[in-house]
């Protein structure tokens, strides 16, 4: 049986290995393929946040009774993200090498250190308070489309 943890954090590697293929793509300044990377690594930026925020957060604060607490933080650094993905979609659409990487290395730093709190915080508090529900919670996490 898979642990949330395990789950969540292998899909963070699976998302940062699209995030460096975007890059690289664009180091190369090969526009096409930094378009089409940068989707693929969006497209499931989005899905492990929808994840995290339909599922396993409400999840956890039912539980735990805590919705101020870590789940709240991680909200809030999502949003944070949202709005760097926003200035790198635009940098690509102007072929700006040097804004996306700027823009890149932000959220390679948002990323890490949001990365390190749920994956030695949140999610082991969570693999604790839901081990009785983690298979129905995964089921419902793969349920969501991508």
């Amino acid at each position: 049986m898979t642990s949330l943890s395990h789950f969540l954090s292998t899909d963070h590697s699976h998302c940062d290995d699209l995030f460096a293929e975007a890059e690289n793509a664009v180091v190369a300044k090969d526009w096409t393929r930094a378009q089409t990377e940068f989707r693929r690594f969006l497209d499931e930026m989005k899905h492990h946040f929808a994840m995290e925020e339909e599922v396993l957060f409400p999840a956890f604060e039912t539980h735990t009774g805590m919705s101020g607490g870590p789940t709240s933080v991680m909200r809030g650094e999502h949003v944070q993200m949202n709005e760097v993905f926003a200035a790198m979609r635009d940098a690509l659409a102007h072929q700006d090498g040097n804004g996306y990487l700027g823009f890149s290395e932000t959220l390679l730093m948002l990323m890490r250190q949001h990365n390190l709190k749920e994956e030695n915080i949140l999610y082991p508090m969570a693999d604790q308070a839901l081990a009785g529900q983690q298979d129905a919670l995964l089921n419902r996490m793969e349920q969501i489309p991508h």
